[in-house]
């Protein structure tokens, strides 16, 4: 449920693109097997896998409640099959792994029931994994439930992203269209009327642990992007207070999702905290604490034995602090720690098909490159204080606050910022 996928967080971002191969080939061995488990389970169609798998392929539902019966674990992994499509825009790679999105897709559309109340279509039996909730009126604890946060937000992703694959492949267009359907059925995203957070179930249920290390919720802000500041601010601010809520605390992968939260939150400052609280040491005089730090002596991240996710899942947040392209344009710097004061980065790469290097002083993007590997178009936000750009030393115009380009294959450009006296 979160600990495979952030292995992979960092590869495209961070130019290691080729290291997606094994998970998409794991992804693509899971087909089989989930759809056996997807009819003999579920009596359902596609194909489905739960939240662990082994060398076996194994898709069925785990032995405890309160994460086995999450059934969104291969969706989530298709989510990865389509993030290395969005920053290569490889079509050949895109039909061969169609067929992996339209299964997971075609598993829930076929499994997914309308709840009572509102007749929304959700997941049933699921969880929110690890956590529990108390009954209302009681101090019973419940893990199972119908449609929780994550679960939305994972299907909502797998739709659209199967859904914009359809249309750009020019194929299944009936199927691409039940899907956009099902699309407005699902549960909205909803924030707490007593406490502004969102919510984390269908109804606003008190947590047995509130300040549990997963904050599986936000999967919408972070690898998702359904919740930004751009485009959902009531969500984002939502957001917020979840984390605020949640605290800092946490074995060493949930402080590096934290990071990633943060840095898409655009609070520099807070995301180097928690970079800084993941590095920190666990062993202090022979004794092992996990409750303020998440690194041990030999630099795994601390989770008992050890989890090599917090090492790439902190990795994949640093380059989210520096640049970021989810909302359909690129912004360099987005969340820089205030003691960024001066530095450069190469080779971060952006969806759409580019590379880019920067430099900064004072806390100012000065200027950066971007190279494209091929033939595409780019938005760039241009920050607040430029009073004019120069691209390849020729003024160019700002619309918005962005500036547009258009590059072939190997084309590369320079782009310097002038800011306001």
């Amino acid at each position: 449920n979160i600990n495979l996928q952030m292995n992979y967080w960092p590869v495209e971002i961070v130019n290691l693109s080729e290291l997606h191969t094994p998970l998409k080939n794991l992804v693509k061995d899971l087909v089989t097997s989930g759809e056996v488990t997807a009819h003999s389970f579920y009596g359902a169609q596609g194909w489905v896998a739960h939240m662990m798998t082994n060398p076996w392929r194994f898709t069925a539902p785990g032995e405890h409640a309160s994460w086995g019966a999450t059934n969104t674990g291969g969706a989530w992994l298709c989510e990865h099959l389509w993030e290395h499509y969005a920053f290569t825009l490889d079509q050949e790679y895109l039909r061969e792994v169609y067929p992996v999105l339209s299964g997971a897709s075609r598993f829930f559309l076929s499994s997914m029931i309308e709840e009572p109340t509102q007749g929304w279509l959700v997941t049933a039996p699921s969880s929110s994994p690890e956590n529990a909730f108390y009954m209302p009126g009681t101090r019973k604890e419940v893990s199972v439930c119908m449609g929780p946060a994550m679960d939305t937000q994972i299907i909502r992703e797998l739709f659209s992203n199967t859904i914009q694959a359809a249309r750009l492949l020019e194929i299944d267009a009936a199927f691409a269209d039940s899907l956009e359907k099902a699309l407005d059925k699902l549960p909205p995203m909803q924030i707490s009327p007593k406490g502004g957070y969102l919510q984390e179930w269908l109804e606003d249920y008190e947590e047995v642990d509130p300040r549990h290390r997963h904050v599986s919720h936000l999967f919408g802000l972070y690898p998702s992007n359904q919740i930004s500041l751009a485009k959902t601010p009531e969500l984002a601010e939502a957001a917020r207070k979840t984390l605020q809520r949640r605290g800092d605390g946490g074995t060493g992968w949930s402080m590096a999702w934290k990071i990633n939260f943060w840095a898409r939150l655009q609070e520099g400052d807070k995301a180097l905290e928690l970079l800084k609280n993941l590095l920190k040491p666990v062993v202090t005089g022979g004794k092992v604490d996990y409750t303020g730090g998440g690194t041990y002596p030999h630099l795994f991240c601390a989770h008992p034995p050890f989890q090599i996710d917090g090492n790439l899942g902190g990795c994949a947040g640093i380059a989210e602090m520096l640049i970021q392209s989810q909302q359909g344009f690129i912004e360099v710097l987005p969340a820089l720690p205030a003691v960024w004061k001066e530095g450069s980065f190469k080779g971060l790469c952006v969806r759409g098909g580019g590379v880019v290097d920067a430099s900064w002083k004072a806390g100012r993007l000065e200027k950066l490159t971007l190279h494209s590997r091929v033939k595409s178009a780019f938005k760039l936000k241009i920050p607040e204080q430029v009073k004019r750009v120069e691209v390849d030393r020729q003024q160019h115009d700002i619309q918005n606050g962005f500036i547009h380009l258009a590059l072939d294959e190997g084309e590369q450009c320079e782009i310097v910022m002038k800011y306001k006296l």
